[in-house]
């Protein structure tokens, strides 16, 4: 009896070891995950940094004479007719912290090259009272038909949804032709108009939540996507994109050019002209968070660009830290693929976050996201 209950006792003690060991291995294991799961979110944020642009050495140079014109709200879009000189400015205060349940009073700004002392004119005095849920301009793009008649497109985030302004521009002045919206166009960015009522526009975002949309761009999950309006509906033509932005097109109509900022490139696709439909040709990585795109009248491409992302988003919180500027001009090459050629970094004092290059003759107009003001340079 006394050896049973000797080893009845030791064998009790010992599984009382084992349970108290056990507390020990659970604590082990948790610290295990833990370091694994800090590992992998330094190493996650490591990336988006790289990715951001963060870590790169930028060597602030300019083939460009600035000067800084205010007298806007803003400048993040500016497109120019090639025959008149008259520029086109989309300006509206964009601050981050800006009141979205409000309507925004923005305006077109015309800014005439040609004249020897060019002056700012609101194109558009009234507007947001017009529009219901007001004028908040993004994006633009002239159309010119062929007798001469331009049209100015200008992306609108009302209170009430995002739509696409029509207006016609003559003798100087634009008048409010047409409002287009649709279920498909729901967080528009910039947009190439075709046609007197027909334009490609860019959803620069798949998902419609702001928390979708945050995944989006620190995961670049390539969700966005290319609509054509063909004056009745809207209709899908190319997707997998990481935040469609900027657009242009050859003069012969059979590329299309897009920008993409968290995908750090632009896009060539071949564009049929009778059925406006795309396909993907090629895929240029400028290391660079591209904007807007505006072509010269050598088929030169300008991008508008912002080397450090993440930077360019404490720029979007609060403008007085600034945000490098780049301005890249693509040369196309003979057999395809591009010269590209590094016109302009800055650190962003002077011209902080530019969003778009808009060149004219031997003079570049550089639009910014947020400043006051606008750029206008000459080339050395």
């Amino acid at each position: 009896m006394d050896r049973v209950f000797c080893e009845r006792k030791a064998g009790i003690r010992e599984e009382l070891m084992l349970d108290k060991k056990k507390p020990l291995k659970v604590v082990k294991v948790i610290g295990i995950v833990l370091l694994v799961l800090g590992a992998v979110v330094i190493a996650f944020g490591l990336k988006t940094w790289k990715d951001a642009g963060e870590f790169k050495t930028l060597d602030y140079h300019s083939d460009l004479n600035c000067k800084a014109v205010g007298g806007v709200e803003s400048s993040e879009d500016i497109t120019i007719d090639p025959e008149t000189g008259m520029a086109f400015i989309s300006s509206v205060a964009r601050g981050l912290d800006r009141d979205k349940s409000e309507p925004a009073h923005g305006a077109i700004f015309g800014y005439d090259l040609k004249s020897g002392n060019p002056q700012l004119v609101n194109l558009t005095p009234g507007i947001d009272k017009k529009l219901d849920g007001g004028f908040f301009p993004h994006g633009i793009a002239l159309y010119i038909a062929d007798d001469g008649a331009g049209s100015l497109f200008v992306i609108n985030h009302r209170t009430n949804g995002d739509f696409v302004e029509i207006f016609d521009y003559k003798d100087g002045a634009l008048k409010h032709r047409r409002s287009v919206s649709g279920d498909l166009m729901h967080n528009p960015n910039d947009l190439l108009a075709v046609g007197p009522d027909t334009f490609y526009v860019g959803n620069d975002h798949g998902a419609r939540t702001f928390n979708g949309q945050i995944l989006e761009d620190f995961l670049k999950l390539p969700k966005a996507y290319v609509l054509f309006f063909d004056g009745k509906q809207f209709r899908t033509v190319a997707e997998g994109l990481r935040y469609t932005n900027g657009f242009a097109m050859d003069r012969d109509g059979k590329t299309l050019y897009v920008g993409e900022t968290t995908g750090r490139s632009v896009r060539t696709y071949e564009r049929d002209p009778k059925t406006n439909g795309l396909k993907l040709k090629d895929i240029l990585d400028l290391d660079t968070g591209v904007d807007n795109l505006e072509m010269d009248a050598d088929g030169n491409i300008w991008v508008g660009a912002h080397p450090r992302l993440m930077t360019f988003i404490k720029h979007a919180k609060d403008v007085s830290k600034p945000s490098p500027s780049q301005i890249i001009k693509l040369t196309p090459k003979q057999g395809g693929g591009f010269d590209v050629k590094d016109v302009h970094l800055e650190d962003g004092i002077q011209l902080p976050a530019s969003s778009v290059a808009a060149p004219y003759k031997n003079k570049v107009l550089i639009g910014l996201v947020f400043a006051p003001k606008f750029g206008v340079c000459e080339i050395k």
